[in-house]
């Protein structure tokens, strides 16, 4: 057990010392955008009413690696598979690379394998949330069209 501060929690991700999944390096992602747990708290209490949005991941098979849609994102489909049950496969013979620069509207975690993320956000945050720091642990750039 150690404790680590988030931007710490991330450099120690970036060297492989550790591993999270990516929900969690985008929670971490968003935790960066505050300096200290006094402004953390200030922030959460502010927000506290304003409600929350129901969030399922989904998965888009890319050729070289994998993308994670999100509320919001241009590729999240209308009606997602909360459950499991219809177990819906998003897919394309198109490399990340090139799903990225056809794409405008981002809400996604972008993986190339466990210890490869990056997450790309340009929406706007509902329910007055902040959104994460656009965060990568690869040398890609796909923030052309940001």
């Amino acid at each position: 057990l150690q404790w680590s501060s988030p931007p710490e929690a991330i450099e120690r991700f970036k060297a492989q010392e550790i591993w999270f999944p990516p929900p969690q390096f985008y929670e971490f992602c968003r935790l960066c955008n505050f300096s200290s747990l006094e402004e953390l708290q200030q922030f959460s209490s502010a927000r506290a009413l304003e409600g929350c949005e129901r969030w399922m991941p989904v998965m888009l098979n890319a050729a070289d690696g994998f993308i994670q849609l999100l509320p919001g994102d241009e590729l999240y489909p209308e009606d997602p598979d909360y459950t499991g049950e219809k177990k819906i496969i998003l897919s394309t013979d198109k490399k990340v690379e090139d799903v990225m620069k056809e794409g405008g509207v981002f809400h996604r975690i972008v993986m190339k394998d466990i210890n490869n993320l990056a997450v790309y956000v340009n929406i706007q945050a509902k329910y007055k949330h902040i959104n994460p720091l656009m965060i990568k642990c690869d040398n890609s750039d796909y923030n052309s069209r940001l």
